[in-house]
């Protein structure tokens, strides 16, 4: 756009206003009062250059700034009328003028000629002016957008973390207060999952392999926990896996079935898939909703709803249904390569 600016400030300075000022009868001017029309040329090219480089700038200024850009438009007019009260010739006396009276002062060629040129360089520095400054200002607007919906990505990421290290956290310890075997390998994939969240913490995207094989982990190592009445059937299903992705964000999924879908009692079963064909992530989850109430049980789900909005607007699909006290999660991406 700054160029495309440039260009258009060449082609008026260097096209259209002499073209303007070579249709106004200048011939006898420049021939008699040459220094008269050099002096009104060099102040209109200046009041086009102030006009680009200060006036409108200003206007989109603080308080101060507004005040200085109508000082400029004030003196421009004032010297614009000073020039054209020069008196370079008195006009013969018109007899057809006589009986006329004039309420106004009689406007000769040259100060016509002069105001015209005036207010065509005001009208079009400003309009191109008012064009460039408008899209620099949507340019700040979207680069202050984009800064802002980064922090708050980054939010929502610092807000997940520590949710699922609590969560693996409370298994793990369920897990060696019953000194389960599997306590130990449980451990082992724990710091493994660490990993994995501090080395992606520092990055926007991740491989979907690395998203899924962390999946994996995690379905594990919560399996570890769980008794004979819950079962888990996990199906991944990925044709490219270098594919990239916002990391930790399909796995609030799964950690909302083993928060929300696990019970000592009654029997249950968690269904996890995720495929990934032509590009199109697909991922789906089930579980049954037991009725324990836990601080926090939405902020997982509402923060991948947020993150979601943010880095693929319009471009996903989140269906999420309650029915029967049976929980689905259904989310559909297009993954550009």
């Amino acid at each position: 756009m700054k160029n495309l600016a440039l260009y258009i400030d060449l082609a008026f300075c260097l096209v259209v206003l002499p073209i303007m000022v070579a249709l106004s009868p200048i011939e006898r001017w420049v021939h008699n009062f040459t220094a008269y029309m050099v002096l009104a040329g060099v102040w209109l090219y200046f009041i086009y250059i102030i006009n680009r480089a200060f006036t409108i700038p200003f206007l989109f200024g603080g308080s101060n700034k507004k005040i200085c850009s109508a000082i400029i438009i004030l003196i421009s007019f004032i010297v614009t009328f000073l020039l054209s009260s020069i008196e370079l010739y008195i006009p013969k006396p018109n007899i057809h003028d006589k009986g006329i009276v004039r309420y106004l002062p009689q406007i000769l060629q040259y100060q016509q000629a002069l105001w015209t040129l005036f207010m065509i360089v005001e009208a079009f520095s400003f309009s191109v002016g008012l064009l460039v400054q408008t899209n620099i200002q949507k340019a700040r607007l979207r680069g202050a957008e984009a800064e802002r919906d980064k922090a708050e990505i980054e939010l929502y990421k610092a807000q997940i973390k520590p949710h699922f290290m609590f969560n693996t956290l409370n298994s793990l310890y369920g897990l060696f207060l019953t000194e389960n075997k599997n306590a130990l390998p449980s451990l082992e994939k724990f710091i493994s999952m660490m990993r994995y969240i501090h080395t992606s913490s520092n990055r926007d995207l991740v491989a979907l392999a690395e998203e899924s094989e962390y999946i994996r982990e995690y379905v594990e190592v919560q399996s570890l926990r769980l008794n004979d009445r819950t079962k888990v059937a996990l199906n991944i299903d990925i044709l490219n896996d270098s594919l990239m992705i916002p990391p930790m964000l399909l796995v609030t999924f799964v950690e909302n079935c083993f928060k929300h879908g696990v019970s000592p009692v009654e029997e249950s079963t968690i269904f996890i898939s995720l495929s990934e064909h032509d590009g199109y992530l697909s991922f789906t989850t089930s579980n049954k909703i037991f009725p324990v109430k836990r601080i926090g049980e939405h902020m997982g789900i509402e923060n991948c709803r947020k993150r979601l909005e943010l880095l693929y607007p319009g471009k996903y699909e989140l269906i999420i249904t309650n029915n029967n006290g049976i929980f689905n999660a259904s989310l559909q991406i297009y993954l550009k390569s």
